[in-house]
């Protein structure tokens, strides 16, 4: 299977969804999605059913705000899904949503400046329709691009994230299928070896980690969080604080995991369930357990993970703990 029809439509939808006036859009969601779409967002906007609510409740209020709105992939792939119970043909893109930030947005003041939503859209494509779409963005990324400080100070990089270093991610013709089955094994090899943090192998993290990235790995990841750059630098900015930081760590599967060529990814809903100790992300400790929804995107190079672009619905998690980030925003002034 090349995907080929399925890429099509998606491509063919975009087309004529960012070509559409706001006025157009419920018709344009309603002529590509299934009758029972099924929109799975990061908080506020959570679970949404059907291509009427998704674009009055999603797309309408964000075309107001982000004016001169302009997509800008990174990746665009496809695969097929082999999951109990999402079995099927799902097509992924991923980059930023781009525009002028003219409008409030979820109660967030207008910039007038130039805004970038990092996003990463997964759609599942049966008999000629989207009938799912895991769409998760990073909306405290925004927040930071408007001047706000949603989180205390991070232990990586906050940048505005560019896509693979190969620019090899736009996957609109067939590709190598022996190439995506060794990314998706890559993948699976990856998810299959974080044991030390469940009291498996007693080792050094970065020994752990050098059996599944390279050397010059770059680790993605969401604003709170931000971007780190080789494993050792991973290990000690992101990976071991994230360890330290949480107990009663749960992995509640994914719904979708793919690979085509040298990329691939998985989402879940949530993927992680687990207990904050204190001290991550400069947040206190908890007797709550929060979920994390999750979207990983990898490219691979040669026989190990070489990039990883990461969406994590972190007002969702913190919002379980009793913390509204996005209703403090909404009050708080630029700095």
């Amino acid at each position: 299977m090349n995907f080929s029809e399925q890429k099509q439509l998606v491509k063919k939808f975009y087309a004529d969804l960012d070509a559409a006036s706001e006025q157009d859009l419920p018709a344009i969601v309603k002529q590509y999605c299934g009758a029972d779409y099924f929109w799975r967002g990061f908080h506020p906007f959570n679970e949404l059913q059907g291509a009427e609510q998704v674009a009055t409740t999603f797309w309408q209020p964000l075309r107001t705000a982000l004016t001169s709105l302009q997509r800008r992939m990174d990746i665009f792939m496809a695969g097929e899904n082999k999951l109990p119970n999402h079995e099927g043909v799902w097509v992924i893109s991923m980059g930023h949503l781009m525009g002028l930030f003219d409008a409030p947005w979820l109660g967030l003041a207008p910039t007038g400046k130039i805004a970038m939503l990092r996003y990463c859209e997964f759609h599942k494509v049966e008999q000629g329709k989207i009938t799912e779409t895991a769409m998760f963005f990073d909306i405290p990324h925004l927040m930071m691009q408007a001047g706000l400080s949603p989180f205390p100070p991070q232990t990586a990089a906050h940048l505005v994230q560019p896509g693979p270093v190969t620019h090899e991610g736009l996957m609109f013709d067939p590709q190598d299928p022996e190439e995506g089955r060794k990314t998706l094994a890559t993948i699976d090899y990856m998810v299959g070896d974080i044991k030390t943090w469940k009291g498996g192998r007693e080792e050094p993290l970065v020994d752990e980690l050098r059996r599944s990235w390279t050397e010059d790995m770059i680790w993605w990841g969401p604003a709170g969080i931000g971007a780190t750059y080789t494993i050792e630098r991973y290990a000690k900015q992101h990976s071991g604080p994230f360890r330290a930081g949480f107990k009663d760590r749960i992995f509640n599967g994914h719904l979708c995991r793919i690979a085509e060529g040298q990329f691939g990814g998985f989402f879940g809903w949530p993927n992680l369930s687990l207990t904050p100790t204190g001290g991550f992300m400069g947040m206190p400790a908890s007797t709550l357990a929060g979920d994390m929804r999750v979207i990983d995107m990898y490219r691979r190079e040669g026989d190990k993970l070489a990039e990883n672009w990461i969406f994590i619905d972190l007002l969702h998690f913190w919002k379980m703990q009793g913390v509204d980030i996005l209703e403090r925003m909404q009050t708080v002034p630029r700095t």
